[in-house]
C-alpha cells in the first residue's frame, strides 16, 4: 500500500526575524524614535514594520499614552518570545558563521566600564570569536571619542551626559557619591575629591555641582588610573563619583543628605565610526548590546 503525503504551503508560516528585532527595540526604547536611532533606520521605516508584524499577527502590539509607547497586552504576550526567538536566531548565526570573522578589533572602553559591566561580555565574544584578535584601549570618554573620530579605535562604549548623542543609547545610569563604608572624608571641608583622570567625562559635571553649591573642593588624585582612584577611597582620604552599577560593594553610594551636591544621569552609549564598520566589529557590538541589555538594572 503507497501513501501519499500532500504538502501544503499554507500551513507553514514563517516570522520575519527582522520585523521581530525591531518589535522588541520598540518595546525596549518605548519610543519609535529611540528604536530607529537603534537600529540605523528612519522612524518612518520602523513605523511601517512594526505596522507588518501587527497585520501580520491580527493584533495591536503598541498603544500609547502620555509617557509614550507601551505594549498592549498581545504585545507583552509576544514580548518575551520574541526576544527568546531573535536570541536563537542569533546564536545560531554566531555559530555558524564563526569562522568567518576573524582579523582584528579594536574597542574603546571607559576605565570604570572594562572591569565591571563589559568583563563578561569581552569573555563571551573571545569565546565565541577565537580567531579574532581584540585590542582594547581604555581611556576616558572624551578621549575616546577622539580617537574613534581619528579611526584609530573600530567601536567605543562611552559615557555621556543623558540628551541628544550621536551614538545608541545602550543604559541610562546615576551618576552617585561614593566614599569609605563609614568614613569621614565625605565630612572633610575642603571636600578631597578623587577624579581618574583630568579628562574624565563626569569630572565638569562633578565640579560644577560642588561650586554651585558653594561647597569647597580639592582633587586628591587625577592620573587615569582607576586603581589608584579606588584605593584612595577605600583608604578614605577622598571621595569620588561612579555610576551606580559600577561601584565596587565594599564601597558606599553617599546620600545627598551628608551635604554633597545632586548629580546628573549619564548614559552608556555606543559609537560606530561613520564609515562602516568590519564583521568582527559588527558582532563585537551586537555582544555588547546584548550584554547591557542582559544586566540588572541598577539600585
Amino acid at each position: 500500500m503507497s501513501s501519499i503525503s500532500i504538502y501544503n504551503a499554507d500551513m507553514i508560516r514563517n516570522l520575519d526575524t527582522a520585523l521581530m528585532r525591531t518589535f522588541v527595540t520598540v518595546a525596549d526604547k518605548a519610543s519609535m524614535t529611540a528604536a530607529a536611532n537603534a537600529l540605523h533606520l528612519t522612524q518612518g521605516a520602523v513605523s511601517q514594520q512594526v505596522k507588518r508584524l501587527e497585520e501580520t499577527l491580527g493584533c495591536d502590539l503598541f498603544e500609547r499614552d502620555r509617557r509614550g509607547l507601551r505594549l498592549t497586552r498581545s504585545g507583552e504576550r509576544l514580548f518575551d518570545k520574541a526576544k527568546r526567538l531573535l536570541s536563537l536566531n542569533d546564536e545560531i548565526w554566531a555559530e555558524m558563521a564563526g569562522s568567518a570573522v576573524a582579523g582584528q578589533v579594536r574597542l574603546g572602553v571607559p576605565y570604570d566600564l572594562v572591569g565591571t559591566l563589559l568583563a563578561p561580555v569581552l569573555k563571551a565574544y573571545a569565546e565565541t570569536y577565537p580567531q579574532v584578535e581584540i585590542s582594547l584601549v581604555c581611556a576616558s570618554s572624551p578621549e575616546l571619542a577622539s580617537a574613534l573620530a581619528a579611526g584609530t579605535i573600530d567601536l567605543a562604549v562611552i559615557e555621556e551626559r543623558v540628551g541628544p548623542t550621536s551614538g545608541e543609547c545602550l543604559a541610562i545610569d546615576r551618576l552617585v557619591w561614593v566614599g569609605a563604608r563609614g568614613g569621614t572624608a565625605r565630612a572633610k571641608r575642603p571636600l578631597p575629591v578623587s577624579i581618574v583622570a583630568d579628562t574624565c567625562a563626569f569630572r565638569p559635571v562633578v565640579l560644577a555641582a560642588l561650586n554651585e553649591h558653594g561647597l569647597e573642593w580639592r582633587t586628591v588624585f587625577e592620573n587615569g588610573n582607576i586603581d589608584a582612584t579606588t584605593a584612595t577611597v577605600r583608604s578614605d582620604l577622598a571621595v569620588t563619583t561612579w555610576l551606580a552599577s559600577t561601584v565596587p560593594a565594599d564601597l558606599d553610594i553617599l546620600p545627598f543628605d551628608v551635604g554633597l551636591p545632586p548629580l546628573p544621569n549619564f548614559a552608556i552609549n555606543l559609537h560606530l565610526p561613520r564609515h562602516g564598520v568590519g564583521p568582527a566589529a559588527q558582532e563585537f557590538a551586537r555582544h555588547i548590546r546584548d550584554g547591557l541589555a542582559r544586566r540588572p538594572a541598577a539600585a
